[in-house]
């Protein structure tokens, strides 16, 4: 089936065009925080404007104002082409694109944990398994403490890992933002998540409380 792919999360504005296991066409883009006026234009450079007959879209955790953008976007472009929408998380298309990379670490990899920059001086952060699992729930922890939580060996990967590798620099660490293509490598249990926010923190003006989205991310 061919599916539109909106990734917004990070940084990284990506969009792919894929029909099963083959990547028909991409762009990706670091764009900062100019997602809304490089999203739209990138999906029309896609053939036929990017047109699917479902559209997969990154639900978070990430950038609160990527998230709602790429969301948005998804929703009303199927909406208008009469097409179901589903999501995914960020933290397992990293952990998919880590795990599929052709490279020695990747090769002998086969526990790593994501970490992708949070608000607030924390990290969003959790571990996976090959072949794909979640090995715990994503957590928002500051750098200290996500070291401490994390298992002694197995790399770390994401944008967010300068955080911990000016702490710790002798673990393995690998910088990666996003790209819409790796959702070819996602097992389709990760992308059924509801086209809905995952923020990772609950609002500031709230109480402390279990972190949204932890128990839409399959195990």
């Amino acid at each position: 089936m061919l599916t539109l792919v909106i990734e917004t999360a990070t940084a990284a504005c990506s969009v792919a065009l894929i029909d099963g296991a083959r990547v028909l066409a991409n762009r990706h883009e670091v764009v900062g925080r100019g997602h809304a006026e490089r999203l739209i234009a990138m999906i029309a450079e896609l053939p036929e404007g990017g047109r699917a007959e479902q559209i997969l879209v990154d639900c978070g955790p990430g950038s609160f104002t990527g998230i709602r953008v790429g969301i948005a976007a998804a929703r009303g472009l199927a909406l208008g082409w009469g097409v179901p929408v589903s999501g995914y998380s960020s933290l397992a298309l990293l952990a998919a694109a880590a795990f599929g990379t052709e490279d020695p670490i990747a090769s002998d990899l086969h526990d790593l944990a994501v970490v992708l920059e949070g608000g607030h001086g924390e990290v969003f952060m959790q571990g996976f398994a090959a072949p794909l699992r979640a090995t715990a729930p994503f957590v928002s922890l500051r750098p200290e403490a996500a070291l401490e939580a994390l298992p002694a060996t197995g790399a770390i990967v994401g944008n967010g890992v300068r955080f911990l590798a000016a702490l710790a620099p002798d673990r393995t660490y690998r910088e990666m933002l996003p790209n819409a293509a790796a959702a070819v490598l996602l097992p389709s249990r990760f992308a059924t998540l509801a086209a809905v926010p995952i923020y990772g923190r609950a609002p500031d003006a709230k109480p402390a409380a279990t972190m949204a989205g932890t128990a839409g991310v399959p195990a």
